[in-house]
């Protein structure tokens, strides 16, 4: 079959790396571009210099790494300051998926990113657009789990994202992560049978 390329995305704790983690079960070649950022904010990597002239020496950790939480926590709280941080990253993201996509001799390639539709890399470099989505409490109280986080920061952190329906509207397939495992398991196999069907 022609290669596919399946853009996963939805907002934050909506369920993405459990989606990703069946997708990857069910034979894709998995690229998570939150796990690429990390890399390219690493000391000398493209994006590193770029974000210390952007926000100063002090988000930095003492042995020189961009301190996430720090930095997190800083654009999270000031949109303008995300949209700088964004502008410095998501092209060096692009590139770095870029060659791996080159790379890779898997017949179908699932992008993860959280910022998929807004960074324009689901008009570029995918074949079809997958949105997670989960109540808004699912949300708060994976967030709480996953990351540590109080309950004002994991409202903050959904709050600062757009809408959920923004991404919906976008989509060429919904998986809802609201009900058990078994249940979005069944959604993403049905999907999967779908997309590597279809003309493959």
């Amino acid at each position: 079959m022609t290669r596919k390329v399946i853009g996963l995305t939805g907002n934050i704790g909506t369920g993405k790396s459990t989606v990703l983690a069946m997708l990857r079960a069910l034979g894709a070649d998995v690229i998570d571009a939150d796990q690429v950022a990390h890399e390219v904010m690493r000391p000398g990597a493209a994006a590193y210099q770029g974000i210390v002239d952007a926000f100063g020496p002090d988000i930095l950790a003492p042995d020189g790494a961009v301190d996430r939480v720090n930095l997190g926590a800083r654009v999270f709280r000031d949109a303008a300051a995300l949209q700088r941080l964004e502008a410095i990253v998501h092209p060096a993201v692009f590139v770095s998926i870029q060659a791996q996509l080159a790379a890779s001799q898997a017949p179908v390639v699932v992008i993860e990113a959280i910022k998929l539709l807004e960074a324009g890399l689901s008009v570029t470099l995918c074949d079809t657009v997958w949105v997670v989505t989960a109540a808004h409490e699912q949300q708060v109280e994976r967030l709480m789990r996953t990351r540590g986080l109080s309950r004002p920061e994991a409202e903050m952190r959904i709050k600062a994202q757009p809408p959920q329906v923004d991404k919906i509207k976008r989509a060429d397939r919904v998986i809802d992560n609201h009900g058990t495992l078994a249940e979005t398991a069944a959604q993403v196999e049905a999907a999967w049978q779908a997309l590597t069907e279809d003309g493959g």
